[in-house]
């Protein structure tokens, strides 16, 4: 291969296997309610596709090309706006995933604080690579980019919920045991120092845990 030549990006399929029952490809009357009032919220259609996206998400499980396109057709926006949008986010799931999808973030930042390293136990230890599923289809591992909480990293986020902060190999460890339990994470509020000093520590009553900011650690590998 010419190194000059610049690679190609592989097209989906033109007309994929439908991976749903077209018998329930459809949405109930309350769903397309709730999608005609995303609509009005916005001046045009393509502004509600982001959240008839995440409505189809919740009832299929993820979103293959046949639920995108009942999204768009239910908007009356173009398919290709639907699945750019569906394909640009990580968080919309465009094949079947786990019950626990563990999003561990792997942006620059992240990295030199070790976000590649959990990623690679993560891999390690469930047996499986960034992008795949466990046989059980208990756990799917992703590597994905900025999640916002660089000084709390590394971190990852589980199932488009909780963000999980300062992530050691025992810690995973520790949560990986509990998600085979059935357990899903709670939802962990990092008090910054600004916090501590100035406001009384932590603001917020919707928590089910606080943490204390700490120093992030220096990666062992970066990608």
């Amino acid at each position: 291969m010419d190194l000059h030549e610049p690679e190609v990006a592989k097209l989906p399929p033109r007309n994929p296997e439908p991976q749903v029952d077209p018998d329930a490809l459809v949405f109930s009357a309350e769903e397309k309610e709730r999608i005609a009032g995303y609509q009005k919220r916005y001046p045009t259609a393509e502004g509600a596709i982001m959240r008839a996206l995440w409505l189809a998400q919740e009832k299929f499980g993820f979103l293959p090309p046949e639920v995108i396109r009942l999204v768009a057709d239910e908007l009356g926006v173009p398919y290709a706006s639907a699945y750019g949008v569906a394909t640009f986010y990580t968080q919309y799931y465009k094949e079947k995933v786990g019950r626990f999808v563990l999003d561990v973030c792997t942006c620059f930042s992240c990295q030199l604080c070790g976000g590649v390293d959990m990623l690679h136990h993560l891999e390690s230890k469930l047996g499986v690579k960034a992008g795949e599923t466990t046989a059980d289809g208990m756990f799917t591992i992703q590597g994905v980019e900025c999640l916002g909480a660089c000084g709390s990293a590394p971190m990852m986020q589980v199932t488009n919920g909780p963000y999980i902060y300062n992530l050691t190999e025992d810690k995973l460890d520790e949560l990986i045991e509990a998600m085979r339990a059935g357990s899903m994470p709670g939802f962990t509020s990092v008090t910054l120092p600004q916090d501590e000093d100035e406001m009384g520590g932590n603001r917020r009553t919707d928590i089910d845990e606080v943490a204390v900011y700490q120093t992030p650690p220096v990666a062992r590998e970066i990608d």
